[in-house]
């Protein structure tokens, strides 16, 4: 009787149903200038639990305006951040036209959805230089002019190599260079003493093969002491049209300028050795 009571009481509440919701993915752009022509574009992909680290992701850009034309699909690889917290996801798409597009991008989440739109603008014209055109003739700091590194950079473990030759000696040389505008010890996320590392890193990898050039945010990186209301921009950075983006604060670009002084590539953002050396290579074969 009792277990028959148990059973009567049971079929008489509804049984409990557990509804189970797919796990939306956020992103952040990482390139937030882009232009007409092809580029690098690059962004992260995370969800509640974490960054997203699937090893690639398909990427179809959209106009938006007009016809709302399609390019075809690209792959974008996930390329892991130093400290192997973060990463991002790089691919080059070429945008024939300014305005607003869209990437529509498909990638295995195991967490719940896998898709996922990002909006962008394309500009007509860039204020940093632009991919072939000519890399500008800087004059800037080199150790023959500075007795202390640390008036040069605010790396605390600087590489001496990457402060030998200016960026107007490098350009002209018949040489082709890397060059990596960051602020080592003031930079608004973790990525701008990696990025210089990764320089020296290419550097080694590849001696002699190009000028490998950091070229310090701040003008006055000995006075600065861990307070940036002291600190003034460098203005080779004003010059290069750095300073000119919008909210910019000191975030690292590294441009690769082929042996003729023509910008060949540009990295917004960290840039990994493998993504430079491609580009490195690319100018010297392509030259």
């Amino acid at each position: 009787m009792l277990a028959l009571a148990c059973g009567s009481l049971g079929s008489s509440i509804p049984p409990t149903t557990t509804h189970t919701y797919p796990v939306a993915l956020n992103y952040v752009l990482a390139t937030n200038i882009l232009e007409v022509g092809e580029q690098r574009v690059s962004f992260l992909l995370s969800t509640p639990n974490g960054i997203l680290k699937t090893s690639s992701a398909m990427v179809t850009p959209v106009y938006l305006e007009g016809d709302g034309s399609t390019v075809s699909a690209i792959e974008a690889q996930f390329n892991l951040w130093p400290y192997g917290i973060r990463g991002s996801y790089t691919t080059y798409a070429d945008f024939d036209r300014p305005g607003l597009w869209r990437l529509d991008v498909l990638v295995d989440n195991p967490d719940g959805e896998d898709e996922i739109q990002i909006d962008l603008k394309v500009l007509d014209e860039s204020p940093v230089p632009s991919v072939a055109s000519k890399a500008l003739l800087s004059e800037t700091k080199t150790l023959s002019s500075y007795e202390e590194i640390e008036q040069i950079t605010t790396d605390y473990s600087p590489d001496p190599d990457l402060y030998r030759l200016s960026i107007d000696e490098a350009v002209q040389n018949g040489r082709p260079s890397v060059i990596v505008f960051a602020s080592p010890a003031f930079c608004t996320s973790p990525t701008c003493g990696p990025q210089v590392d990764t320089l020296t890193s290419l550097k080694e990898k590849h001696p002699g093969l190009a000028d490998y050039i950091h070229v310090e945010i701040y003008d006055n990186p000995a006075e600065i002491q861990g307070n940036l209301d002291q600190a003034e921009i460098f203005s080779v950075v004003d010059d290069w049209g750095l300073t000119s983006i919008e909210d910019y604060l000191n975030e690292s670009w590294t441009f690769v300028v082929d042996s003729d002084g023509n910008i060949r590539d540009r990295f917004e953002g960290f840039a990994t050795v493998d993504e430079l050396e491609t580009a490195l290579m690319k100018s010297i074969t392509d030259a």
